[in-house]
């Protein structure tokens, strides 16, 4: 079988000075955020960040392993890959064995650049999705239980602002004794979705806090308004897709942990790099099948990086039963309703076990004699506000 050349997002940001390019035509409109991303994923596993020495635990084998500390970083793929199987494996333990449905809520495409000039919208639209699930819940008195993922990608990597949505088709009721089924019509959320986002833009232009995108604000006069654009994304169909409810959670877990804790763009998407020009595949919605996109290495890099959140900023939020405040009370009523266990939470995997699950290998493991390597000592390299010292 013919071998092919495996490219990563690191060796298109470090080739050519690809990055130090970028950052030197962009700096004055790159956010923080950015910056710190891209220096932690070029520093991951690089002895500058400091690294942990193991030696062989045999007395007579002088065999010793470094391990760089990595970057825990939403960019960077390696990283990433463990934080998804750790966020998957802990929502497998959490949520309840009942049937759930997917949902997508998606906007017109004119919308989408709002979320960059205006980036505190991204924060309110979650919870209107969620709005949407729990109103139509709060009508039979029933509490669903919801976690919902803000992606701004599409798989083209150009801007496309949507939630995702896995929610129970059935909820608690309201005095906490029975559990009892949820529809959701695609119509009706559909309906709900379009208002409330319609809303969120009226209300916000009201008070002179909405950014409009330079492209728009040449469209608007005195003969076509802010407000007449907005009525007429309103009269538009939104497309807000329902998939099949399913008994089997774990194919909506590992949809959303695909997106949440990676980067926009998996690496094995990655088809082509000559050091001058990017090419990728991706699926194209429309036609259903797969395209090849090329790109010079500065566009690839401004479509990645564009897509990095604000510091602090959560992907993945949590409704209903669900709620981190509610979720210690509300969890255990859900499972006796259910019929279900109290699930046991186990640790988080260790690199070891990602490492023997994915790789069948274990890194602890001297080469020479086969004995457990133990950790000797670490060593602390620079901190991430030094490494961004040469950006200032």
């Amino acid at each position: 079988m013919a071998y092919r050349k495996k490219y990563s997002i690191k060796q298109i940001l470090v080739d050519h000075q690809n990055w130090w390019q970028f950052y030197e035509k962009h700096k004055k409109t790159l956010r923080d955020s950015i910056v710190l991303t891209i220096v932690k994923l070029l520093s991951c596993k690089n002895l500058v960040r400091g690294y942990q020495v193991y030696q062989c635990s045999n007395p007579n084998c002088s065999h010793t392993k470094r391990f760089p500390f990595t970057c825990k970083s939403k960019a960077c793929s390696s990283c990433g890959k463990k934080a998804t199987d750790i966020w998957i494996q802990k929502q497998h333990q959490i949520l309840p064995n009942t049937t759930w449905q997917h949902i997508t809520f998606t906007m017109p495409a004119q919308l989408w650049d709002f979320f960059w000039y205006n980036r505190s919208l991204l924060n309110l639209i979650a919870k209107m999705a969620a709005e949407c699930i729990q109103s139509i819940a709060r009508k039979k008195k029933l509490i669903p239980g919801i976690f919902i993922a803000i992606h701004t990608f599409g798989r083209d990597l150009k801007r496309n602002v949507h939630i995702h949505v896995s929610t129970t088709t059935g909820g608690i009721s309201e005095d906490q004794r029975h559990w009892k089924n949820l529809f959701f019509d695609q119509k009706t959320l559909m309906r709900m979705w379009r208002y409330r986002i319609i809303q969120l833009f009226r209300r916000t232009e009201q008070r002179q806090a909405l950014i409009i995108p330079s492209k728009l604000q040449k469209q608007f006069n005195h003969t076509f308004t802010f407000s007449q654009f907005l009525d007429q994304l309103y009269k538009k169909t939104w497309i807000v897709h329902c998939s099949k409810p399913s008994n089997d959670h774990q194919q909506n877990v590992n949809y959303l942990g695909r997106y949440i804790k990676r980067p926009p763009i998996a690496e094995s998407k990655l088809k082509h790099y000559d050091g001058a020009e990017v090419t990728f595949n991706y699926l194209d919605h429309t036609t259903k099948t797969y395209r090849r996109l090329s790109m010079s290495s500065e566009e690839f890099i401004g479509r990645f990086v564009q897509h990095i959140p604000d510091i602090g900023f959560r992907m993945i939020r949590y409704y209903g039963f669900l709620a981190h405040r509610v979720r210690g009370k509300m969890l255990p009523i859900v499972y006796r309703l259910l019929q279900q266990d109290n699930i046991q939470t186990t640790a988080s995997p260790t690199y070891a076990e990602l490492m023997q699950k994915n790789f069948s290998f274990n890194p602890f493991t001297c080469i020479l004699c086969g004995q457990q390597l133990v950790l000797s000592y670490m060593y602390f390299g620079l901190s991430s506000a030094k490494s961004l010292l040469p950006f200032h």
